[in-house]
């Protein structure tokens, strides 16, 4: 199960935040088919938001063919999305998490790693730049 949490430096609405922590969990592989999401009560008792916030998010992932609500059963990762844990994902992962320990270890807050990772991202995906 998943468990969510907001940030209110994020700039991100929160639920944008909501939809895309579902939508990385499903990329990761840590939820997959069938797998059940918390209902909106038990997400508005445990972040203390609107009703209509969590209504929201899960809107917007039904919309986009990533789960799936049914009345009075809950609301599940639609079968036929999300990916297994692969060896690459771990690989990364470990790559990832050294880079960010040495960046912190080297000054770094969490503003500027983020700002960082997205310069880079933006450079690879939008400009090309390898």
């Amino acid at each position: 199960m998943i468990s969510f949490y907001l940030e209110a430096t994020s700039g991100l609405p929160a639920y944008l935040q909501i939809a895309r922590q579902v939508e990385h969990a499903i990329r990761l592989g840590r939820l997959g088919p069938g797998d059940q999401l918390p209902s909106v009560r038990e997400v508005v008792a445990e972040l203390a938001i609107n009703p209509n916030t969590v209504q929201k998010a899960y809107r917007d992932l039904e919309m986009r063919g990533l789960i799936d609500s049914w009345q009075g059963r809950g609301t599940f990762v639609r079968q036929g999305v999300g990916l297994e844990r692969s060896s690459v994902h771990v690989a990364f992962q470990r790559k990832l998490r050294r880079w960010l320990t040495e960046a912190t270890a080297a000054g770094l807050d969490r503003e500027d790693v983020v700002a960082l990772f997205d310069s880079a991202v933006h450079e690879l995906f939008v400009e090309g730049v390898a």
